[in-house]
């Protein structure tokens, strides 16, 4: 039974490697390339959201690996799309940082 309190969202949502057609539901300035399931966790936490995450494939692409976050619902879809897609970015730039400053 659908829960309505409820967002399911895709890490294939903010995938900048797969188009429109294929899941993708922000524009590629605001996806990062390849996201993964624990970086889209990472950005439900930061927004302070209830979330579940499940490893699943998106009926899209059922041939590939991916997951998604059934959070509670505070405000529409697109508005909590957007505010995952812009902390997804920035989860992504200190994971860069982070990466360059154990290297050098």
């Amino acid at each position: 039974m659908k829960d309505y309190d409820r967002l399911v969202i895709w890490v294939d949502y903010f995938n900048s490697n797969i188009g429109r057609s294929e899941g993708r539901r922000v524009p590629l300035n605001m996806a990062v390339r390849n996201p993964t399931l624990q970086e889209l966790e990472e950005a439900a936490r930061r927004a302070e959201y209830e979330y579940e995450s499940q490893e699943a494939a998106h009926p899209k692409r059922m041939r590939s690996k991916s997951g998604y976050v059934s959070i509670k619902r505070r405000k529409t879809k697109v508005e909590t799309i957007k505010e995952i897609a812009a902390l997804l970015s920035t989860i992504r730039g200190e994971e860069r940082r982070e990466g360059k400053g154990q290297r050098g």
